[in-house]
């Protein structure tokens, strides 16, 4: 049967998202990324900047779940440490973020029609009769030359980059959903885009969603 949500994890510099927007738009589906962050936020009353932060760089989120400060807490940031006052503490600790985000992207999936990139999808939605999950990734080199060339960097520091980025991904898979170590298995389609580029991961994808 067709598929009518596809759930689209990719690393850095494999261009996951752009082969997500060409696959929404030969589908007709709707494309969802920051929406995501956006709908659990606005259910909550919270800035959808300080989840997105927090769930990409390990730094609130983690520290509210595991209950750190008394009157206040302390949180780690790139930019060093940040005091949350009292009032914000306690509207954070209140909250399940995990519990956000995952309604979030099955309220989003409800509605069916849709591509939705990272946040976990492929695991939070993982069941599904008319879901499609799908891994878009590539050699380290070629990611590194691409994250280089994005950011106009050489590519030590797209190295450097590319590093952070997979370890806060492979934290975020473990916090959340409890993925000790992520598998080809754990997907319905893993796409190398090295060679195929994203016009061809593309087009895989739409043919695997239509079978």
């Amino acid at each position: 049967m067709p598929k009518r949500v596809i759930a689209i994890s990719r690393e850095v510099g494999a261009e996951g998202n752009r082969i997500g927007a060409l696959v929404a738009e030969r589908l007709g589906y709707r494309y969802v990324d920051e929406e995501i962050i956006t709908t659990a936020a606005e259910k909550q009353g919270v800035d959808p900047a300080e989840i997105a932060d927090a769930e990409r760089r390990k730094s609130l989120i983690f520290r509210v779940l595991e209950g750190i400060g008394e009157g206040g807490m302390v949180t780690a940031t790139p930019g060093g440490a940040t005091w949350i006052p009292d009032d914000t503490s306690e509207i954070m600790r209140s909250n399940d973020f995990r519990s956000m985000i995952r309604e979030a992207i099955s309220e989003t999936a409800a509605r069916g029609d849709v591509v939705i990139v990272a946040h976990g999808a492929s695991f939070a939605l993982a069941g599904r009769d008319d879901l499609l999950r799908v891994l878009v990734t590539a050699p380290h080199e070629a990611r590194v030359r691409r994250v280089a060339e994005e950011r106009g960097t050489d590519e030590h520091a797209a190295a450097k980059e590319l590093k952070r980025s997979d370890e806060s991904r492979a934290d975020f898979l473990k916090r959340f959903y409890g993925v000790e170590h992520e598998q080809p298995s754990h997907y319905d389609l893993v796409v190398n885009t090295e060679v195929l580029g994203p016009d061809g991961a593309a087009g895989v994808v739409v043919d695997a969603a239509k079978a």
